[in-house]
């Protein structure tokens, strides 16, 4: 199975731009598009958040219109700190999986590999937070299918990146979740977005892999004195290949035009 992961485009309305300076829209089209051009086209596509900048329904109805007219790969969309909770619920009401009311965990059991979603978002903040609600939910879920391979799905990183301007927003108080996490090894990644950037991290038994933006990138500084900085590209996003035989293995793809293929490698 080939799981496809766009993370943060922060979707506005049409003709208007993400921070008054990028065509977040045209780039999240181009993302869609690049699916398109793998040689293995992906079974599924996972949204990690933030899929709109201030969670307004003309910014949902816009995301929608850029799924519907750039792909038919089947997706499950999840929400970040930038989505409102109504509206996104809202937005997305044919997402079975999704429930009616309170945060927007959900889990699909319908591929060779089950995706778990948890909600860490803070209604109003940009931080995250799982409390003890969702971890019961989470360890419950889990306990359901303990020999199936999943991937969880967390808008939030739940570790430090050395990057101040982005630790201040993490996923907090991650002691608890990384004991649920850590009681069940079949969690082969934990998917989150959030920080416009890729990294990897060995947590709770597993790896964490955050995934680019596929529109800004907020810039790697590691003086703890560092001011927020983002540059446009390179954009990217996730591969997540699942053989039931090798396992899992996870690529950067990424999205843009470049010199060659070249008859080499």
């Amino acid at each position: 199975m080939l799981i496809a992961q766009l993370s943060d485009p922060h979707v506005r309305e049409p003709g208007v731009r993400y921070q008054g300076v990028v065509d977040s829209n045209r780039m999240f089209a181009q993302a869609l598009a690049h699916l398109d051009t793998l040689d293995r086209r992906p079974d599924l596509i996972v949204l990690t958040g933030d899929l709109v900048d201030h969670g307004r329904p003309a910014e949902y109805r816009e995301v929608r219109r850029l799924l519907a007219a750039t792909t038919t790969i089947p997706w499950l969309a999840m929400a970040g700190n930038h989505d409102e909770r109504e509206a996104f619920r809202a937005a997305f009401h044919d997402q079975a999986c999704l429930p009616r009311e309170g945060p927007l965990h959900f889990c699909v059991d319908d591929h060779p590999v089950r995706i778990v979603a948890v909600d860490s978002c803070l209604p109003g903040l940009h931080h995250g937070q799982v409390d003890a609600a969702a971890l019961a939910w989470l360890h419950d879920t889990l306990a359901r299918q303990p020999n199936k391979p999943t991937l969880l799905m967390l808008h939030h990183p739940p570790f430090m990146s050395g990057i101040p301007y982005l630790d201040a927003y993490r996923c907090m108080d991650a002691e608890g979740l990384e004991a649920v996490v850590r009681a069940h090894p079949q969690v082969e990644r934990v998917l989150c977005g959030h920080v416009h950037r890729s990294m990897l991290r060995r947590w709770a038994g597993t790896v964490v892999c955050t995934a680019p933006s596929t529109t800004t990138e907020i810039c790697l500084q590691l003086h703890p004195d560092a001011a927020p900085a983002s540059v446009v590209g390179p954009a990217g996003c996730l591969l997540h290949l699942w053989d039931p035989v090798h396992g899992m293995v996870s690529h950067v793809s990424h999205i843009g035009a470049f010199e060659g293929p070249y008859p080499f490698a």
